[in-house]
């Protein structure tokens, strides 16, 4: 996943064609940045954007042109709800393909979970029930998206608190069918699988061991907090930390495993200084 081989490239000539980068490591492109990664060379591969972000054209546009100029990018999605019972909204859609059409990432992903029902839409990323039925929906949806945007899909494993009742499968199994049944790859999230195996009493280890590696095409790394919880502990996946240290051997572990592919550090809360962002990528 490291060579240099080009990507259909639809994008303006403005713009390089989207390749996958030789340095792995990104990091998030965030408003406090804007200017100063522009200013700055930076030692990374990549930038993340949120394509909801730039849907309004403006300076968030101007920036994001200024920045595909110098990085490859890719568009991390969040509010697609590709888990919702309902089709995935086509104004959305056509939102990120313009943005695919303009920019050329080298990847577009979003989340295996929920966010809209109906005409009410939530400001979170909410989780599913791994069962047959709920699986068949999410696959008929990222099979829509993939359509509509003329892209292979990565999607990224969620982070859970509550586990259903009725679940018939456990997470890895579940997301080694969605790419099964639909051809996209995962996005491996080892901070999600590191805050959900504590909080599920699991093992992390394992559930990376259980990813079909083919799979994967992206992973991503981000620091999460403690809470008490009753007499015990739940962890939070916050992206408003540093990553811990056992997050860092489950990568470790996974890369050996899995290969090295595109990885992300992620930190979207409290948001440190540039130079403290790029020194731990």
């Amino acid at each position: 996943m490291t060579s240099h081989s080009t990507i259909t490239n639809r994008a303006d000539q403005l713009f390089p064609p989207a390749k996958i980068p030789y340095e792995p490591v990104g990091i998030g492109f965030r408003t406090p940045h804007y200017e100063e990664v522009l200013e700055t060379d930076l030692n990374l591969g990549w930038l993340e954007v949120h394509p909801e972000n730039y849907f309004g054209g403006g300076v968030h546009r101007h920036f994001l042109s200024e920045v595909r100029r110098k990085y490859q990018i890719s568009l991390h999605a969040v509010g697609l709800s590709l888990g919702s019972d309902q089709p995935v909204s086509e104004d959305h859609l056509a939102r990120v393909r313009e943005l695919i059409d303009i920019y050329d990432p080298f990847s577009v992903s979003d989340h295996a979970s929920w966010s809209a029902s109906g005409n009410a839409h939530l400001n979170d990323l909410l989780p599913l029930p791994y069962t047959q039925a709920s699986l068949n929906k999410l696959a008929r949806n990222v099979e829509r998206a993939q359509e509509a945007l003329g892209r292979r899909m990565l999607i990224e494993n969620p982070s859970t608190y509550l586990a259903f009742k009725g679940n018939e499968m456990h997470e890895d199994t579940f997301m080694n069918k969605l790419a099964d049944m639909t051809g996209c790859g995962i996005l491996l999230d080892l901070n999600n699988i590191y805050v959900q195996a504590h909080n599920h009493d699991y093992d992390a280890w394992s559930y990376v061991d259980m990813i079909e590696a083919h799979h994967v095409g992206e992973m991503h790394l981000a620091g999460h907090i403690e809470q008490t919880a009753g007499e015990g502990t739940l962890l939070v996946d916050t992206h408003s930390r540093p990553v811990k240290g056992d997050v860092w051997g489950l990568y470790e572990h996974a890369i050996k495993r899995i290969g090295v592919v595109p990885t992300l550090i992620e930190w979207d809360n409290d948001i440190p200084d540039l130079a403290t962002l790029v020194s731990e990528a």
